[in-house]
């Protein structure tokens, strides 16, 4: 019994460290946008993995980067407004505005909003968060009306769709 429960732990502990292995492998973000009928916008909140934001910034400029700092703010603040956009039906840029991010261990969080609008006046999201650095990085942005949630899926060959 003694001999089986090591074999047990031993595979377990094998799967464990293979998926710490594995688990760098899938790069994504996930957002979600979403109207707030109080305040007349929509808002948008990305997650991404925090060691690929920081591995991004590193490599970008060249240092380490500490997002607790305004001016490294200040630099993923730039990147997100050069990849991640919204479209309005007339093929121009709509005015996102930067509430601000939190930053953990795991995660960055970026908040993100389009005063004065809703849904229904965004064509298209453009998405390529992350994409340029990783080739397999994989964005999704649910689009939550009401209860009614749709995703669009964004990566290196369609960093683009239309809204549903």
């Amino acid at each position: 019994m003694k001999r089986q429960f090591m074999r047990v732990l031993a595979a377990a502990l094998l799967l464990g460290a293979a998926g710490g292995a594995l688990a760098h492998r899938f790069h994504f973000g996930i957002a979600e946008m979403s109207e707030n009928p109080r305040s007349g916008s929509v808002e948008i909140i990305h997650t991404l993995m925090a060691h690929d934001v920081d591995a991004l910034l590193a490599r970008r400029h060249k240092r380490q980067v500490d997002l607790s700092t305004p001016e490294d703010e200040a630099l993923l603040r730039a990147y997100t407004d050069e990849k991640f956009y919204v479209l309005g039906k007339d093929g121009k840029r709509l005015p996102l505005k930067w509430v601000g991010m939190t930053a953990s261990v795991e995660n960055v969080v970026i908040y993100q909003e389009l005063d004065g609008a809703t849904l229904t006046d965004i064509a298209r999201v453009h998405d390529e968060l992350l994409v340029d650095f990783l080739p397999r990085q994989v964005n999704t942005v649910n689009v939550r009306r009401g209860a009614n949630v749709v995703s669009l899926a964004f990566d290196r060959k369609n960093p683009e769709r239309k809204m549903k």
